[in-house]
């Protein structure tokens, strides 16, 4: 019986055992595998049942090449992989588990119900049918010897920290599936990062993705604005431009908007040392008419009353332009109207690791094959947040773990078939 072994019980884990395990009886043995899936915490996927608790956005069903592109960098090598498995072979795997699914107003795709719970019961109900075995509380702590060679006395077993102490585990193959360095309270901690930097294999820094930044706020405005959403705006970084909404924070800013814009405002802040938002406060209204409408008497008004009936400036947006203006700016209707359409917001730094959504950096695709095998590690396969790619919110990150998570799995398939041969 050849075994493999797959660390970290996430969705890419997860849609590995499954490919490994189908057969036509639906019980993994008759492949003359054991599937074996091991995981640091008490439970699988609980990073999956967290993310989905305000509402479970599995896909998106917008054009596949403009599903692809919001791979940014690394859009070429998840291209494949999306061919294959992407939102509408996503949505009909899900069907086949029982869960409907419906497409929201913004294109985001959801289970009918809203939650991962029932999603992820129907799933691991399946995969113990088809005879995948659990480990929980296993924390891989890598290989017994060097290099798997036994220079040192080793065989090159896995080895795991369990409550009743080490264990070790032969393994045929392996299929890595660890997360990134996110949310490490639900095992997504970063911890296999030196595990295979000893052993060569190139890693890509771990870096806050779908993440806050911090911005020097003052007293004032943070006390009187912090919790507070900023709606209706486009914001801009270099040629990167999205609209919608971000909340303001005691230190510093959140929200979609700011999570599709991560990425450059995160690169940006690290190559050139600072990096600022512009922040477009009236996305329906031209600078001529915002300039035409401020330049209209303003009488007894006081400024705030007066950008409140002239332009539709007020709460949270009157505010950003107080904080963030020279007083002088904010005098002539010529400058303050030229600050609603571009109103700089500097941030200083990204927020901590542990509070981004997801990570980028991993292990890069030019150390993996075209199965994601490492190419300098025979029979160990790589898969999921852990590779080198990231994504923004709205069902990009969840397809692209299952995506390469079935691409792994069918690749340890393919590479034990060829070596029993």
């Amino acid at each position: 019986m050849r075994r493999v072994a797959i660390i970290g019980g996430g969705p890419a884990g997860l849609m590995a055992a499954e490919v490994l395990a189908a057969t036509p009886s639906g019980i993994a043995a008759v492949n003359g595998l054991e599937v074996a899936i091991f995981d640091a915490m008490p439970s699988v996927g609980r990073k999956f049942l967290i993310a989905g608790k305000g509402g479970m956005n599995i896909t998106h069903s917008e054009d596949l090449s403009a599903f692809k592109a919001r791979y940014g960098k690394r859009q070429s090598q998840l291209a494949g992989l999306l061919d294959v498995f992407g939102p509408d072979q996503l949505r009909d795997w899900i069907h086949h588990l029982g869960i409907e699914t419906f497409v929201g107003t913004s294109g985001r795709v959801f289970p009918t119900e809203m939650k991962a719970a029932p999603l992820l019961r129907a799933w691991l109900h399946r995969l113990r049918e088809q005879g995948v075995h659990f480990h929980v509380r296993h924390r891989w702590l890598g290989w017994q010897g060097n290099a798997g060679d036994g220079s040192d006395g080793g065989d090159g077993r896995l080895r795991f920290a369990t409550p009743s102490g080490e264990a070790l585990f032969e393994a045929d193959a392996v299929i890595l599936a660890l997360g990134g360095g996110s949310w490490a309270k639900l095992g997504s901690d970063g911890a296999w990062v030196p595990l295979l930097a000893e052993r060569g294999v190139p890693v890509a820094p771990l870096k806050p993705s779908n993440c806050g930044f911090d911005v020097d706020w003052s007293a004032h405005f943070s006390q009187r604005f912090a919790g507070q959403p900023v709606k209706s705006v486009i914001a801009s970084i270099g040629a990167c431009t999205q609209q919608g909404e971000f909340n303001i924070t005691a230190s510093g800013i959140e929200g979609g908007l700011i999570y599709a814009l991560s990425a450059p405002l995160r690169d940006t802040l690290a190559s050139a040392g600072r990096a600022a938002l512009s922040l477009d406060l009236a996305p329906g209204r031209s600078l001529a008419r915002l300039t035409a409408e401020l330049s209209r008497p303003q009488g007894r008004d006081s400024l705030a009353n007066h950008l409140r009936r002239r332009v539709g400036i007020d709460g949270v947006k009157a505010g950003l332009l107080r904080e963030l203006c020279p007083p002088a700016a904010l005098t002539a209707a010529s400058s303050l109207a030229a600050a609603i359409k571009a109103l700089p917001l500097p941030v200083t730094a990204t927020r901590p690791i542990d509070e981004a959504i997801s990570t980028a950096g991993g292990v890069i695709f030019e150390a993996l094959d075209p199965a994601l095998m490492l190419k300098d590690m025979p029979g160990v396969f790589c898969a999921g947040e852990m590779l080198d790619w990231e994504a923004p919110t709205g069902g990009y990150l969840l397809t692209g773990c299952l995506a390469s998570g079935r691409a792994a799995g069918l690749g340890a398939k393919a590479w034990l078939d060829a070596a029993s041969t």
